[in-house]
């Protein structure tokens, strides 16, 4: 399993390429030539970067949903809603399509957040702002996420 470490800043162009930092493409590496699936983010105003390999991986327990199920159908269209693959070129670049990048409010400053088996890209002030709304609910979070009173590790 993939397990990506690291936020790093890095800016776009006018066509929305953007340079993946040379740590990060080291990371990435193994992935890279089955290429990427991008794609709007759930719960933020960002994007997710899946290795394919992951997007497939998630694509086999979204294929398991009943589609005569409408909530199950609505979830469908709008998770995959504007989804496209893309690769990295030979110089480190990504492609971000103009409708994603649109969507997340990313002009030229970018934050590449790895989240563990994915990358987010944000717009750099957006992603200062999220962490800075989260730090005070983290320790909350935290502690009903990870504290399991019956684990010393906090992780079971």
């Amino acid at each position: 399993m993939l397990n990506l470490i690291g936020t790093y800043e890095c800016k776009a162009d006018a066509k929305g390429r953007l340079m993946v930092p040379s740590s990060l493409k080291k990371q990435l590496a193994p992935v890279a030539a089955n290429g990427f699936v991008v794609k709007r983010a759930v719960f933020q105003k960002c994007l997710e970067l899946y290795p394919l390999d992951e997007w497939q991986s998630l694509m086999e327990k979204v294929s398991g949903l009943n589609r005569f199920s409408r909530k199950n159908n609505d979830f469908i269209r709008r998770f995959t809603a504007g989804v496209r693959t893309i690769e990295m070129d030979a110089t480190g670049r990504l492609n971000i399509p103009k409708d994603l990048m649109m969507f997340a409010g990313i002009e030229k400053e970018i934050v590449l957040s790895s989240a563990i088996n994915i990358v987010e890209i944000w717009d750099k002030q957006k992603y200062e702002q999220a962490i800075d709304n989260a730090a005070n609910d983290f320790a909350d979070l935290a502690e009903e996420v990870m504290g399991d009173a019956n684990d010393a590790n906090g992780i079971s």
